[in-house]
């Protein structure tokens, strides 16, 4: 399959985030009009909205990257916004997108979706095969929903669109606030602060045992080009990096990129969440896309933005 994106208008949704942001960028290399829209010009929630701003606006290709997103603590104390608000947002373009002739769409989802206990590293195959981490199972039960929400409309309608299952990703743009960010944006900004209070150690939540693969953001945002160009399938397909560490190795990569000169303890009333999570990535790998920026490059990278961006700490 080949697809060119020279000449079409395409709208990435949701590009104030981190990774529609990246996308966004990204797509600027390939001779197309980007269309965008702020939450203050359009909320994604609102059905007949949506409807008006994409009968107005016409894309021509949609990435939908907008999301509710956040770690295990966000998840797990707010799960209508995660379920409800991402259900909402989802079928709202989709939706639309069929209903004004759009037949284009790539749909973002998150490793998340596969069981707690899948076989690794998790094939797309795993979907539905077993129970889901509870932790973070409001936000996996949406996606799965907008991954069959495309399928449908391929099945029923002949649509083109499509799912990428990212595994976890980090970057620029990315939510650096402890309380609600993902696991390396938080032990980033924790790192940071305490080697400037030259605090003794930081505190990991649970064992520091599971083991998790990160994917640098702007790799994701060649992935999704890649994807648009090239891949035609209902089946969902996985973008990662190719390999995992444990939580404690990766806070000692911050650390070390920082300069962090302190220990780690462990909360061990805090969850653990997943124990392993490693994506197989041999479905894209064999379409000819693999990432290429390494775990310590991307931390320092990230690093580098987040001194230059986020004036607060």
């Amino acid at each position: 399959m080949a697809f060119s994106l020279a000449g079409k208008i395409i709208w990435v949704a949701g590009h104030r985030g981190m990774v529609g942001g990246a996308i966004t960028a990204r797509l600027k290399a390939e001779n197309c009009t980007i269309l965008t829209a702020t939450h203050a010009e359009l909320d994604l929630t609102r059905q007949k909205d949506v409807e008006d701003w994409m009968a107005v606006n016409k894309p021509d290709v949609i990435v939908l990257a907008a999301a509710v997103v956040g770690g295990i603590l966000a998840n797990d104390s707010r799960p209508v916004d995660f379920l409800n608000d991402n259900l909402m947002i989802q079928s709202n373009i989709i939706a639309t997108a069929h209903k004004i002739g759009i037949n284009r769409l790539l749909f973002l989802g998150s490793s998340c979706i596969y069981p707690r206990m899948a076989p690794q590293p998790i094939t797309e195959d795993s979907l539905l095969t077993g129970p889901l981490e509870t932790t973070n199972q409001w936000y996996a039960i949406a996606k799965i929903a907008g991954i069959k929400l495309c399928q449908a409309y391929r099945r029923q309608y002949g649509r083109d669109y499509i799912s990428a299952m990212p595994t976890n990703l980090y970057g620029p743009g990315d939510n650096f606030d402890v309380a609600s960010s993902h696991v390396l944006p938080a032990l980033l900004a924790k790192a940071h602060r305490s080697k400037r209070a030259s605090a003794p150690s930081i505190v990991l939540w649970g064992s520091g045992k599971p083991m998790r693969e990160f994917l640098y953001v702007e790799d994701l945002a060649e992935a999704c080009v890649f994807l648009l160009k090239n891949y035609s399938h209902e089946d969902p397909i996985n973008v990662g990096f190719g390999s995992d560490v444990t939580i404690r190795q990766l806070a000692e990569t911050i650390a070390d990129v920082i300069g962090f000169q302190g220990g780690f303890t462990f909360d061990a009333s805090k969850p653990d969440g997943t124990p392993k999570k490693l994506m197989n990535s041999a479905r894209i790998h064999a379409l000819g896309w693999r990432a290429t920026t390494d775990l310590r490059a991307g931390i320092a990278k990230t690093y580098a933005w987040y001194k230059a961006n986020v004036t607060h700490t």
